[in-house]
């Protein structure tokens, strides 16, 4: 389905999607590469063409820049996935 030219994902409420929680030890990661280690994709080049086509919501829109900054707090939604991004506590010694 397509509005005004771009692509829709499918929202259908009915589909129940798979949640995840990813931890991360930076400021921000790309895009791209959270669905690549999360094996959403097989490779970098798979997870752009997922993302350029309109497949993947970050916070509830569609979002098709490949290198966007996901910060802790970010969802990423995608494939029946939904990824919340956290912030990788600090172990004390």
């Amino acid at each position: 389905m397509s509005v005004n030219g771009k692509k829709l994902l499918n929202c259908d409420k009915r589909i129940k999607m798979k949640k995840r929680v990813v931890n991360i030890k930076t400021e921000f990661v790309e895009l791209y590469k959270i669905l690549k280690f999360e094996n959403l994709a097989a490779s970098g080049g798979e997870a752009k063409y997922l993302i350029n086509d309109g497949f993947v919501r970050v916070n509830g829109s569609v979002e098709t820049r490949k290198r966007k900054k996901i910060v802790p707090g970010d969802i990423i939604e995608t494939g029946g996935v939904i990824i919340e991004i956290h912030m990788q506590q600090q172990q004390s010694r």
